[in-house]
């Protein structure tokens, strides 16, 4: 049988049974057999989609007609804050019918939310910094204005307070106790002092060239090239910025934010990450005030059930897309609708692809030169978020008290954050902590294959260096698992002709993604999709 005698539903079966295959193909270690199995599921992101879209695209295989036929002004791919910051600035303009599809049961792309019982949590992204003063991220700040997270008081635009991370907002475990703050601790003459005030003068020296968030504001200058052609960790080195504690402080701000350590990302995106914001200062200089930030228990799902709500009757869930075909008066979309086993086939007069490059590559049926480039540049990095229960506090050990996030020195994991950290309880009682981990793109196969009670005991094995108790005190756990969680910002991806072409196109056919702009976060995302809406014409003549 050939791969165009197959029926939808005999390629659905095959496609999904893959995944199946590739599950049950690895066992927990002997030792990991033995151990307590804990209360652990997986939760959210549906794999099978995402590999059925893949194995679609790589068999070529031609599909029977479709059993919908659907028309719209303006289609978009993908509802993460990317696809719906264009769905807002679409209708801002006036476009009226703008249409989404969604793989997913849910909106919200990283910044998807959780509950356990009835407490919230995150299943992604979980903050978002307050803009600073004349912030370049002019249309997140504006909306902002819209949802009341910012306000107008004497002049000056002010955060709602009652949302910003409540104090104490960080601390770091190390030499046995805990200490605020993630900067492991400078003593007065030691060596890592100067080191310290030595990085703060390269960020404060990195300024004055122009950094930016969205950092397609900033200028893009042979300066910023040669810094995306080396790694941070080899621009480190040739300053002589090699104190160990430094170093890791810097390394686990680059996996927080890019999914990678100094080794990997470019020196642009690790001086990006401090000097697009409020710089790098030495404990005890001026302007040492921490950053504010706004945190919620869901994380920046609450942000994203606020950009979504106006487009929630337009915005079709559980849509596994197949092809896109650029023709001369319309894009063609197929999709599968996986509630009904329907194919879908969509007609638009503009087309937004608000997707990670690597599978826009994949879905558009004559890619143009500079995608198929971008998309073999790439590198994305898995992510695991796990959710633990507890139905009491765990037990305090010294040092500063609980945080909202919590980390500990030398690890490789991110920490965790606390999702009753913003409840106005006056007491200590239940909580969720959400667990983070940026892994090693060798470790996808592994979060793909190894099963959530698997995961979850290596999470607890971890966890318990710093809380002995928390093995016996967890109660049900919910991981998530993204396994292209971010593209990391690799040298020579953000200095890239390839993005630049690509963020330059116009025409039926537009890509809005935080993939353009180097770095996966939500000031970059909202503006690519709003600039993307802004910089398109309007569509004619395909209504919805």
């Amino acid at each position: 049988m050939t791969a165009s005698d197959w029926s939808r539903r005999q390629w659905l079966g095959a496609t999904a049974g893959a995944g199946v295959l590739a599950l049950t193909g690895c066992r927990p270690s002997p030792a990991e057999a033995t151990a307590s199995t804990p209360d652990a599921h997986w939760v959210g992101a549906s794999h099978e989609r995402g590999h059925r879209l893949r194995g679609a695209a790589r068999e070529r295989q031609q599909l029977a007609p479709a059993d919908v036929q659907r028309r719209a002004p303006v289609l978009i791919v993908g509802a993460g804050v990317a696809g719906l910051s264009a769905a807002r600035a679409f209708a801002a303009r006036g476009v009226d019918g703008v249409q989404l599809l969604e793989l997913e049961d849910h909106a919200g792309g990283n910044s998807r939310g959780h509950s356990i019982g009835s407490i919230d949590c995150p299943l992604g992204a979980h903050y978002l910094p307050v803009p600073p003063p004349h912030s370049p991220a002019v249309e997140v700040s504006e909306w902002l204005h819209e949802i009341g997270l910012l306000q107008q008081h004497l002049g000056q635009s002010v955060p709602a307070e009652r949302h910003l991370c409540f104090a104490p907002q960080e601390r770091l475990f190390i030499d046995g106790a805990w200490v605020e703050g993630l900067l492991p601790p400078v003593e007065p003459g030691a060596a890592m002092q100067a080191q310290v005030r030595l990085f703060a003068a390269e960020v404060a020296a990195a300024q004055r060239t122009g950094f930016a968030l969205p950092s397609i504001r900033a200028p893009w200058t042979a300066a910023h090239q040669a810094l995306d052609a080396v790694t941070f960790a080899a621009w480190l080195d040739r300053r002589g910025l090699v104190d160990a504690q430094l170093r890791w402080y810097l390394d686990y701000c680059c996996r927080d934010d890019f999914g990678a350590d100094a080794t990997v990302v470019s020196a642009w995106a690790g001086l990006q990450y401090f000097a697009s914001r409020h710089g790098f200062h030495a404990p005890g200089d001026e302007d040492t005030e921490r950053e504010p930030v706004w945190t919620w228990p869901e994380g920046n799902a609450w942000l994203v059930q606020r950009l979504a709500a106006p487009f929630a009757a337009r915005t079709h869930t559980g849509r596994t897309v197949l092809r896109v075909t650029e023709g001369r008066h319309a894009v063609t979309v197929l999709a599968w609708d996986e509630a009904t086993s329907r194919l879908e086939q969509w007609s638009a007069g503009t087309v937004v692809l608000a997707l990670p490059l690597f599978v826009a590559a994949r879905l558009v049926e004559s890619p143009p030169t500079a995608l198929r480039e971008i998309a073999s540049q790439l590198s994305y990095a898995p992510w695991l978020v796990a959710n633990v229960a507890l139905a009491a506090p765990l037990l305090h050990r010294s040092g500063a008290p609980p945080a909202w996030d919590n980390v500990a020195y030398g690890d490789s994991a991110l920490g965790y954050v606390d999702a009753m950290h913003q409840s106005l309880r006056t007491a200590p009682g239940p909580t969720v902590l959400s667990f983070y981990r940026a892994l090693p793109t060798a470790e996808r196969g592994a979060l793909l294959q190894d099963s959530a009670a698997t995961w979850a005991q290596r999470v607890l094995a971890d966890a318990a260096v710093v809380h002995p108790d928390l093995p016996t005190a967890a109660g049900r756990i919910d991981l998530m698992r993204w396994g292209h969680g971010m593209a990391i910002p690799v040298p020579g991806v953000r200095g890239s002709a390839a993005i630049a072409a690509l963020r330059a196109q116009r025409g039926r056919l537009r890509f809005a993604h935080a993939d353009l702009c180097g770095t996966s976060v939500f000031e970059e995302s909202f503006t690519i999709g709003a600039l993307c809406a802004q910089q398109s014409t309007p569509p004619r003549g395909i209504g919805a």
